[in-house]
């Protein structure tokens, strides 16, 4: 009896954990498939700024309420603030730019493939173990990948190599934001994030022809600021209710919301292979998370 209490709480933030990661996974996709129907009215940097403009004063406003604005940071964790800024841009003009141009589910398959180069990267970046069982799904997932991007074929899409640039841009983000000092609140990050985007694109559009503005557009601007704030609140949140090994595996639900949305609003479904690299970068991705989860708990055992 003593040994069953103490489990009952992990085991229900774990669930309150994959929900959240869930909710989180939905607003971000659908975040997507806002500015993805943006594009038949808006051109790119028209519509990152306006975006921009709401998601940062949102953004300022929530954590200002929260009380975890706080800007003053080291020289250190400002420059890599800055770094991991200009990493933001260049993540948003590629994977909008694709997502302007390719079907959502294909661009949402791709990125699934960010959990293994992350792990990748931390093992040749920040000296994390990573054994050969992972090591052979993080190939087997690479794999997977190029079965969805399918270079030099007739189902190739240039602006997949656009959603891979994306995914190595993200991984190098997540990797500096690992070594910012955790004194420094996510949220500051996150909105330094959004204003470094917000001030780019803005200049940006300076140099492009602006569209007016329909009632639509409107609405699905708002529906991007608000579902990719509910997005990052909602990851956050995930992070600190549970164990990350049980809860970042549904993270690959976005697909299955990229699937439901392409087919919905956009009347896009992936062809067979495309839907056999994803399945293969789903399971080596979950797989991956297993291991980790397994030699975390092993290490714990002693």
């Amino acid at each position: 009896m003593p040994m069953v209490a103490p489990m009952m709480p992990n085991i229900s933030d774990n669930i309150r954990g994959a929900f959240l990661m869930m909710g989180s996974m939905a607003a971000f996709t659908l975040n997507d498939a806002c500015m993805k129907a943006l594009s038949d009215e808006l051109p790119l940097s028209q519509a990152l700024f306006l975006r921009g403009l709401a998601t940062t004063a949102l953004m300022y406003l929530l954590a200002r309420s929260l009380g975890v604005l706080n800007l003053a940071m080291s020289p250190r964790d400002r420059w890599l603030v800055r770094l991991r800024n200009v990493m933001e841009i260049g993540t948003a003009y590629f994977f909008i730019t694709a997502l302007f141009n390719m079907p959502l589910a294909n661009a949402s398959a791709i990125m699934q493939a960010l959990p293994l180069s992350v792990t990748l990267a931390g093992a040749l970046f920040l000296g994390q173990a990573v054994g050969w069982r992972r090591l052979i799904a993080i190939l087997i997932g690479f794999t997977g990948v190029m079965l969805i991007v399918r270079p030099g074929m007739a189902g190739f899409n240039v602006y997949s190599l656009y959603v891979l640039i994306a995914v190595v841009l993200v991984t190098i983000r997540d990797i500096l934001a690992r070594k910012i000092s955790a004194s420094v609140p996510t949220m500051t990050v996150a909105l330094m994030n959004a204003l470094s985007v917000t001030i780019a694109f803005g200049l940006a559009s300076i140099f492009t022809d602006w569209a007016p503005l329909s009632g639509k557009a409107t609405l699905q601007l708002g529906g991007a600021s608000i579902f990719i704030i509910g997005g990052y609140v909602f990851s956050v949140s995930a992070m600190r209710a549970g164990e990350i090994a049980v809860i970042a595996p549904f993270r690959y639900t976005s697909l299955l919301w990229a699937l439901v949305l392409g087919l919905v609003v956009f009347s896009d479904w992936p062809d067979q292979i495309t839907l056999l690299g994803s399945a293969i970068v789903v399971a080596t991705g979950v797989y991956t998370f297993y291991r980790e989860r397994r030699i975390s708990q092993e290490n714990a055992g002693g």
